[in-house]
């Protein structure tokens, strides 16, 4: 665990074997927090706040946006061995992970400069009074991070955080706690105070519960399963802490008539299968005109091809996907799809099965990792032409976090933004067009937290990112908005009058008639 800027194992040593999914080889393993562990983490975290509160310090403002600029450039210097563990414990190919976590500096850069150009606001008062306002950070925040993007949506909760003023804990999945934990040294080395940052891994039935159940906790941020966000809100909102989440998502994207089918192609493929498809915004209902049906589902095929020829180790140069990262989420797809096959209702087009034998990339041995065909489904009663029997699927409905599409088809464009916002989720959304017109028309009536035009997955420390239905979850990260809500309110009223004037007015007991202020 990383408490109290150290290293320190669990106190009931149970251990948490860490798999490379490529291989199923366990590679390294990870001291679990015990309850004790967690009460005894918060509780460090409460006393840091009452004796180091670092963010009352003087010229707070200013010392934290500098140590969120050195979190930025230790970051830097600690990629060569923060990507590689990266590929290692998620098993995303290299290429990915070489671009995104370098962009992780730029949300410890952006909450930097925030710190240093907000405003206090002042407030129009009846009187002669000054009424400011400040934003004061909770206090002893958690964070439940996901496996998909364990760097990323990490940092995307601990900055504005720790911009805000607050003490965290951030409990990394169980699955790839490593770079979670390197976190903490980095941050240390930066400036950030001993027992401000903390990292318990564990599981999410112990430690988690202990965690967001713990009353002096004031809020809860969780990326995560839809399911498991509602049982934590639950609990949460029972202690009533404030609550983020970002949770399941199922995201439409509609090819239009209008459309360069070839940039909607590459748009299916990166959106659908960039992390083997485990990405809340994966866009796995395609939604297409008839028209274009044809031409959308043979580009598919190809492009499919090509990436599946080039599936192999994730830290080989030319890997273009990897595995799932467990056995558990490999059943969970495998299930899905094979129950809509089964169903008579669904054809796989291309994929629908685990990948074994040999690796035309590099060789390697793919049936000892959880790797799952690219999978392309289609409606069995009319395989060329986008027919609707897929609708009635639990495939087109549920979360598959896995390299799955399904692709339906449509004649007007009433009909597709129905399609569209047929889902419990409202995360992501995706529209490929060139009619500008037709682009902002639709967009406003697709039910989703973020829509993008002729691209896909497009992600920006200012630019919120949440859902649009209950499902998708509460409440957004990123931009001002994400630091507001590490935040409370801190309203300080001023009175300027002289005190000839204040005693003349503000003698709510005197003697005698007379008009009395109220307000």
């Amino acid at each position: 665990m990383w408490v109290g800027g150290k290293e320190q194992p669990g106190s009931d040593g149970e251990l948490i074997p860490i798999e490379d999914p490529a291989t199923g080889e366990i590679f390294a393993h990870c001291h679990a927090a015990s309850p004790a562990d967690v009460h005894q983490t918060i509780a460090l975290a409460q006393h840091t706040l009452r004796t180091h509160p670092w963010w009352r310090l003087p010229s707070s403002r200013h010392q934290r946006a500098d140590i969120l600029d050195a979190c930025a450039a230790l970051l830097t210097t600690s990629l060569p061995a923060l990507i590689p563990l990266e590929v290692r414990q998620t098993g995303r190919p290299i290429r990915e992970m070489r671009a995104q976590v370098p962009s992780l500096v730029r949300w410890f850069r952006y909450y930097a400069s925030l710190l240093r150009t907000e405003s206090r606001p002042v407030l129009p008062t009846m009187g002669k009074l000054h009424n400011f306002l400040d934003h004061v950070p909770l206090g002893v925040v958690v964070q439940i991070t996901p496996f998909n993007h364990p760097l990323l949506i990490a940092v995307k909760k601990i900055a504005p955080a720790l911009a805000a003023g607050n003490c965290v804990v951030v409990k990394p999945s169980e699955l790839t706690p490593l770079t979670t934990l390197l976190l903490g040294r980095i941050l240390q080395q930066a400036g950030v105070p001993d027992g401000v940052f903390s990292v318990l891994p564990g599981y999410g039935a112990t430690t988690g519960k202990e965690l967001v159940s713990h009353p002096l906790v004031r809020k809860v941020d969780v990326t995560g399963g839809t399911a498991a966000g509602r049982a934590i809100g639950a609990i949460a909102g029972g202690n009533l802490a404030k609550y983020t989440a970002e949770l399941g998502g199922k995201a439409p994207l509609v090819v239009f008539d209008r459309a360069s089918v070839d940039l909607a192609v590459n748009g299916i493929v990166f959106g659908s299968f960039v992390a083997s498809g485990q990405t809340c915004i994966a866009s796995t209902r395609i939604i297409v005109h008839n028209s274009v049906m044809g031409e959308v589902l043979e580009k598919l095929r190809a492009k499919i091809a090509s990436i599946t020829r080039r599936i192999g180790q994730p830290g080989h140069e030319g890997c273009m996907m990897g595995p799932l990262v467990s056995g558990r989420q490999f059943g969970n797809v495998q299930a899905l799809v094979d129950a809509a096959v089964a169903s008579g209702k669904v054809t796989a087009l291309v994929g629908g099965r685990r990948m074994t034998g040999t690796s035309e990339l590099d060789g390697s041995d793919l049936g000892k990792g959880w790797y799952y065909e690219p999978t392309l489904l289609v409606s069995a009663e009319s395989a060329s032409s986008g027919g609707s029997a897929i609708l009635e699927t639990r495939v087109w409905r549920e979360e598959a976090f896995g390299p799955v599409i399904c692709v339906v088809g449509f004649d007007t464009e009433q009909q597709a933004v129905e399609l569209a916002n047929d889902s419990e989720f409202g995360l992501g959304a995706g529209i490929w067009t060139t009619d500008l017109s037709q682009a902002f028309r639709v967009a406003e009536q697709i039910d989703a937290g973020i829509t993008w035009v002729n691209t896909h997955h497009r992600n920006d420390p200012s630019s919120p990112w949440g859902g649009a239905k209950s499902a998708s979850g509460v409440g957004s990260e990123n931009g001002i908005d994400a630091y507001h809500a590490y935040t409370t309110i801190k309203s300080t009223i001023i009175n300027y009058a002289s005190t000839e004037e204040s005693l003349a007015a503000d003698d709510w007991f005197k003697e005698g008639d007379g008009n009395v202020r109220y307000g």
